[in-house]
């Protein structure tokens, strides 16, 4: 075992002992070293036989993933055993305010004529209020709903604004079972509409601009992709045009992606930035764009309409542009070399989706012993659909990460997300060009942001469009197994 894989095993065992003394440990009663020793166990599994195997005995594919399986079902199992109740555990609103280490001099925001304002904003009808509970950062109102989560929600919130206007925010969360509680922060937002208008919420001239950067870096990194040399573009700077064959694809299935984002929040009045291209000076030119979010999803429809439309908008883009590109790919033989980051011999088969869809499109040309030589359009298909699946992730604030918590609610994701994380370890000692990713979504937040109507459920068309898409998601990471390879003779 090299030196380096145990500098990894242990920088990841460190990573992973802080992400769970930060996040799961505030909702579970179970030790912290319990949790992290049964996340840990399947890299510790695998780096053992290395050590005792070595290289030249493979771990079969069946033992390699048992002890995932069963340690993400413990893990799981961990959790629940020791789970706290919400009277226990901080409200999911809390969790998103800044941490405060001195008690404020009035706990009590509110008069008592002003609390009994608030106790009028909850009709026995609809929210049977049974208890008010003040915190640091939110005014908590338990109780029993007695009717619609969307039509409570509406009433409430509509009671709450006719007694103190934009004061404070109404938020909806999951509590004890049928037990939903609201919650009223202070509103970041409640500044008048002149002043709204003038905030600087949309920076055209900065978006133009490296929008501008990002399709010169990317179309000098497409002169490389189309055979061109450094040398030759210093002596002849027109070939700079070349490069458009990979950088113009590539911006355009961002952009589908981003304006996707952008158009779904416009039609949600959901105040949101334009998107913002990064520009990279090395290997694919950008690293990406995003869209910044200024104001609080209203609900979990939104939340989910808005994070399934990035995707899809960006996937619908780069299937095309993939199978075009595929058609102008030339096979070349199979090497060591060739893996799923060499554009220039690129082995297909790390991906169910994509060795499927390499023999469909290049037919008898892509056989067993063959990779594919990527032609820059396939090149910029290719990464619209890898920026696809890793956006799909059910991590944190990825739109995967917003999707399972809209279908799902916001305890059932992060449990999601937790699988998710161990399953990417998993994929990132399988395949050491995903590694990067897994120690990311291990950095990344495992908890996202609750939407004012946390409670009300998506509808069955939308559940199943979730489910879809996670599906897409497997397909496009699950390597191609064995058997189908032989089936498809690749």
């Amino acid at each position: 075992m090299e030196i380096v894989e145990i500098l990894l095993l242990i920088f990841l065992g460190i990573i992973s002992y802080l992400i769970v003394k930060r996040t799961v440990a505030q909702l579970t009663d179970t030790p912290i070293w319990l949790l992290w020793g049964t996340l840990m166990a399947p890299p510790v599994f695998l780096s053992l036989w290395m050590v005792i195997m070595g290289d030249e005995q493979p771990l079969p594919l069946g033992v390699a993933l048992l002890p995932f399986i069963v340690c993400t079902m413990l893990y799981w199992w961990l959790i629940q055993r020791g789970r706290k109740t919400p009277s226990e555990t901080k409200a999911a609103v809390d969790s998103q305010q800044a941490q405060v280490t001195e008690k404020p001099a009035n706990p009590n925001p509110l008069t008592a004529e002003e609390e009994k304002s608030l106790r009028n904003c909850f009709p026995w009808g609809i929210y049977y209020l049974q208890a008010v509970d003040y915190r640091p950062q939110a005014i908590l109102c338990r109780g029993r709903l007695t009717t619609n989560p969307e039509v409570a929600y509406e009433k409430v919130r509509e009671n709450v604004e006719s007694k103190f206007g934009d004061r404070f925010l109404l938020i909806f969360q999951e509590g004890q079972p049928n037990k939903p509680f609201f919650a009223l922060v202070p509103n970041p937002w409640n500044k008048t509409q002149t002043e709204r208008r003038q905030e600087p919420l949309h920076r055209p001239f900065w978006a133009g601009a490296l929008f501008l950067i990002t399709l010169f870096t990317t179309t000098v990194i497409g002169m490389e992709f189309a055979g061109i040399a450094p040398e030759q573009f210093q002596t002849e700077p027109a070939l700079l045009i070349k490069g458009l064959g990979y950088s113009l694809p590539l911006l355009l299935i961002l952009g589908a992606h981003e304006f996707s984002h952008y158009g779904a929040s416009l039609y949600y009045q959901v105040r949101t930035t334009l998107p913002y291209f990064i520009p990279l000076p090395f290997f694919i030119g950008t690293f990406g764009a995003f869209i910044q979010t200024r104001s609080p999803m209203p609900h979990r429809r939104a939340l989910f309409d808005i994070a399934f439309a990035g995707p899809i908008g960006g996937f619908i883009i780069a299937l095309p542009l993939l199978i075009w590109g595929l058609h102008l790919s030339t096979p070349v033989p199979l090497e060591e070399t060739s893996g799923l980051l060499n554009f220039r011999s690129l082995d297909p088969r790390f991906s169910f989706f994509m060795a499927v869809l390499s023999k469909i499109t290049l037919g008898a040309e892509f056989s067993a012993d063959m990779a594919i030589q990527l032609h820059p359009i396939a090149v910029a298909g290719y990464l619209g659909i890898i920026i696809t699946a890793l956006n799909l992730m059910p991590v944190g604030q990825l739109d995967g990460g917003h999707i399972v918590h809209a279908m799902f609610g916001q305890r059932m994701a992060m449990g999601i997300g937790q699988i998710a994380r161990l399953l990417m370890l998993f994929l990132g000692f399988v395949r050491s060009e995903f590694i990067f990713w897994a120690i990311f979504l291990l950095f990344m937040p495992n908890m996202d942001e609750p939407a004012l109507n946390d409670v009300t459920e998506l509808n069955q068309g939308r559940d199943f469009l979730g489910l879809a898409t996670l599906t897409l998601l497997v397909v496009i990471l699950l390597p191609l197994p064995g058997g189908v390879a032989q089936w498809l003779q690749i």
